[in-house]
């Protein structure tokens, strides 16, 4: 099969279109043949190095979509030729089973793409229990392009947030999949949307995916600009991918009360805060990651119904992957780059 591999952790230029064999399904999998997987920031972050043991040579790739190919003992249940797009997390019982007090010997739970081989490749391995049927009226391209980062919108807004009808939430990082689809789930849920941005053209976008206000970060200081918009009310809820520049503005942007989710750190992991405006305001500083399967299934559902539709940047073949990672890193995408494998 051809696949995006690399060998050896570094740019975007480490990343080469190759022909490996195609795998076998082991106990409880179920193979792929992928047709449309898309790109995260987490692509990047792997494929630069991040400090865990990844699978060389590695092949990325969270969201698959497919049709069922082959089964393996114990999958046998799954139908070939079956249209199912895949939950991209791993091992979640272990982080549910952690937090209730059990011992249990894994070390994490894990993610597709990241912690095992991907799918920027014509097939693809998946525990047939992280199978999800399509419907006939999803496109690959659309389920690919949904599948982690509609996950983590839903777990951050409705989970963790526990956002309520009439409350105002800024989103920054507002052309990113992520943001992208929390500006439309925050919508649904009748809430004042506030997006951070840059450029008039991504400003004009979000504003037509449902934000109320739109600010340019291009066109002056953050904190002004937030603090114009919100007035001396602020906001409910933050949710937050840029980490470190922007995390003391941030906490000062919440009103009494306010509850700030963070999903990643695009800037740094090692913010500067002022710890009186937490305890005065008596604020909540949560994190969040990916999903649980009934999440995964509530947000997955949010995309079959049309109430949340995934905004596609690009589709590129697998000759593609490198540039889709440079465009990715530069920060020239609006939504999501979507991998349609040749075959």
């Amino acid at each position: 099969m051809k696949a995006a591999v690399f060998h050896e952790h570094g740019g975007p230029e480490v990343i080469r279109t190759e022909e490996l064999p195609i795998p076998e399904p082991g106990p409880g999998q179920v193979r792929v043949r992928v047709r449309a997987s898309s790109l995260n920031h987490l692509d990047l972050w792997v494929r630069r190095g991040l400090p865990i043991e990844i699978p060389i040579p590695h092949i990325g790739g969270s969201d698959i979509a497919g049709e069922v190919d082959a089964t393996g003992e114990g999958a046998e249940g799954v139908p070939r030729g079956a249209r199912v797009v895949a939950d991209p997390s791993l091992d979640w019982a272990w982080y549910e089973g952690v937090r209730r007090g059990a011992d249990l010997p894994n070390p994490h739970f894990r993610v597709i793409g990241e912690h095992t081989q991907g799918g920027f490749a014509e097939y693809a391995l998946v525990p047939a229990d992280n199978l999800l049927q399509l419907p006939d009226h999803v496109a690959f391209e659309t389920a690919a392009a949904a599948s982690l980062v509609s996950v983590t919108a839903w777990r951050a807004l409705m989970g963790r947030a526990q956002l309520r009808p009439g409350e105002r939430v800024l989103i920054t990082g507002g052309s990113g999949g992520v943001s992208t689809a929390a500006i439309q789930m925050a919508r649904n849920a009748g809430a004042r949307i506030f997006v951070l941005t840059s450029g008039e053209e991504s400003c004009r976008r979000v504003g037509e995916l449902g934000a109320d206000v739109a600010l340019d970060r291009s066109s002056g200081d953050p904190r002004e600009l937030i603090r114009e918009a919100t007035g001396s009310r602020g906001v409910d809820v933050v949710l937050d991918s840029v980490g470190e520049v922007l995390m003391g503005t941030l906490i000062r942007a919440l009103a009494p009360g306010g509850r700030l989710v963070t999903y990643g750190a695009t800037t740094g992991p090692k913010p500067k805060v002022d710890l009186r405006h937490v305890f005065w305001k008596q604020l909540s500083i949560l994190g969040t990651t990916m999903g649980s399967p009934r999440e995964f299934r509530e947000a997955m559902e949010q995309v079959f119904l049309g109430h949340v539709q995934p905004v596609i940047h690009s589709t590129v073949g697998l000759e593609g992957v490198a540039g889709a990672h440079e465009l990715l890193e530069e920060g020239g995408v609006f939504g999501k780059i979507v991998v349609r494998p040749a075959g």
